[in-house]
């Protein structure tokens, strides 16, 4: 069996039933034998939207991402998606074609050493020098990418390897990875720590959602009555009606989250790694506050100083042990209960603004009245910026894996091609990316991938005009010196759509936010709505980078 017949057998044994790529050279055998796969390969317009949709199909289903590209600049143009998939533990395998073996080394055309630019983005790193042990690499990735914490696994095949013959027999060998070594030995103290708590608090990450441990969660969070804190990857574990949810935790989280993290005396910390967006010196709680820490990867222990509980492992299981643990309902805090419940009063973020130029608020609350009649339905990505913040801050989630956003990474251009790899792995949803007029002009014609291959998503375009979020930081920082934050020449959007075989709608009276996002997501074809937003709106609350600022407020209702 040819090599690239026997990569794609491998995938296809797995359960792979789609792929996203874009052929070059080198891989053109690959891609003709994706003519006879049962694989359906998505054909992109850039390299980059090709992990990206990965990325976001791996995070819809919880199933691993399939991405490829060709040699050199097609290798290259990937490293931006995977990088993002690395930052927030997301499941892939990239693909990259290589020069022949010969070849290495000697400045052939279309090379680049991608093994060593994917080295320091990816969990583990394959070349097939020989064609035996393509078994291994692909066998071994595949299971890599999803032990302990997932993340991205890239495998470089060089031509020679893909033309030449292997011995099927050798695909049925089977292999064994490292698995992550786990210490629940905490697990009893923890105990203790609980019910010794007044003022606990949980917050919980993308690893709770990766764990597919929401039940676990809202299960040990009921049992214990203590509110739980969702940073932006963790929001859907715990949906946001729910009465101990108090929302997203950050620079630009609920006031609410904020309060009660600062106040806390515990926190149970799970699957989240106290990035600097969530834990600072503005968000501290005090010396005294006590930690537990939970997660499959005991790199993120030990970044905040304080008397620690360290769980290594898997976040279901863990949780389960403190439920049979506690044996029974908890609940010795009842002052505290009171005062969350009043935090949770306090804080306004259901907006229904109706005034021109549009608030972006405005567009969240409408949102929300759509998707609230059968929250099952809707998934929604986002793009990177105020966008993204405003999603988070106001956006009520009742699903994991139906909120979907570039966390670590911050990647500009991430929502529209994350919507359509979960419209890919969940064709039943419907798929709505929150995104700004700079993110989309990165990756915009990749809408022609949503209209060419069937899937049919909304894009929900805040235009502002500028590069909002980084206006945001010149206007209230910099004395309002707003250097190179302008777009000037904006294309017409709804125009842009339209030549892709798209529908666009323009927007630009509050009234109208409403029908337009609603005939949106009743159309059968990819629909940009284009919304008039204020450039001067902040999204606020804001803590800023200094801590000497004060906390900016802006619209913030809270009392």
């Amino acid at each position: 069996m040819k090599g690239s017949r026997a990569l794609l057998k491998m995938l296809e044994d797995k359960g792979v039933e789609t792929m996203f790529g874009y052929p070059g050279g080198v891989v053109i055998p690959i891609y003709d034998e994706i003519l006879d796969s049962s694989i359906r390969h998505v054909l992109v317009r850039h390299e980059q939207c090709a992990a990206h949709m990965a990325d976001g199909f791996a995070r819809a289903s919880g199933f691993p991402g399939v991405c490829m590209a060709t040699s050199g600049p097609g290798a290259t143009n990937l490293v931006t998606g995977v990088a993002t998939a690395y930052a927030d533990s997301s499941p892939m395998i990239a693909l990259t074609g290589q020069v022949g073996t010969a070849s290495l080394g000697l400045d052939a055309f279309q090379e680049v050493d991608a093994y060593s630019l994917m080295m320091p983005i990816t969990k583990h790193n394959f070349r097939v020098l020989e064609l035996n042990r393509l078994p291994h690499a692909v066998l071994e990735a595949w299971d890599i990418c999803q032990t302990g914490r997932p993340g991205p696994v890239h495998i470089d095949f060089p031509a020679d390897q893909i033309n030449a013959n292997i011995d099927e027999a050798l695909l049925n060998e089977t292999f064994g990875i490292k698995v992550p070594k786990e210490d629940y030995s905490g697990i009893d103290q923890a105990v203790q720590w609980i019910k010794e708590a007044q003022r606990p608090v949980m917050m919980v990450g993308g690893g709770v959602i990766s764990a597919n441990a929401s039940a676990e969660l809202i299960k040990l969070a009921e049992m214990t009555n203590i509110p739980v804190i969702t940073p932006l990857m963790g929001i859907g574990a715990i949906p946001t009606s729910h009465p101990l949810c108090l929302g997203s935790l950050g620079m630009h989280g609920r006031m609410c989250s904020l309060h009660a993290f600062r106040d806390a005396d515990l926190i149970i910390a799970i699957g989240t790694k106290f990035s600097d967006r969530t834990y600072s010196a503005q968000t501290a709680p005090a010396k005294s506050c006590r930690i537990i820490q939970i997660d499959i990867d005991p790199t993120v222990f030990n970044k905040h100083g304080r008397e620690r509980i360290n769980i290594a492992g898997d976040a279901k299981k863990a949780m389960r042990m403190l439920i049979d643990k506690l044996g029974g309902h908890v609940d010795n805090h009842k002052p505290w209960d009171a005062n969350i419940q009043d935090l949770k009063k306090r804080c306004k973020c259901k907006f229904n603004y109706d005034q021109t130029p549009i608030l972006p608020q405005k567009v969240m609350y409408e949102i929300n009245r759509i998707t609230s009649k059968d929250p099952g339905d809707y998934i929604i990505t986002t793009d990177v910026g105020q966008n993204q913040m405003w999603a988070m801050h106001y956006l009520e989630i009742e699903r994991p894996r139906h909120f979907i956003s570039s966390g670590s990474f911050g990647t500009m251009g991430f929502g529209l091609p994350s919507a359509i790899g979960a419209k890919a792995a969940c064709p039943d949803k419907k798929v709505m990316t929150v995104t700004g007029d700079g993110g989309l002009q990165m990756v915009m014609q990749d809408i022609a991938t949503s209209v060419a291959e069937d899937f049919p998503i909304v894009i929900c375009l805040l235009n502002n005009g500028w590069l909002g979020m980084v206006r945001q930081w010149q206007k209230l920082f910099w004395n309002r010196r707003f250097s190179n934050t302008e777009l000037k020449a904006d294309p017409d959007f709804v125009k842009i759509a339209e030549a892709f075989g798209a529908k666009g709608i323009r927007v630009e009276r509050s009234g109208e936010v409403g029908d337009a996002l609603k005939q949106a997501f009743d159309s059968d074809v990819t629909c940009l709505v284009e919304i008039m937003v204020d450039c001067e709106e902040d999204i606020t609350p804001m803590i800023p980078a200094n801590p000497a600022q004060p906390l900016v407020k802006g619209r913030c209702k809270f009392q």
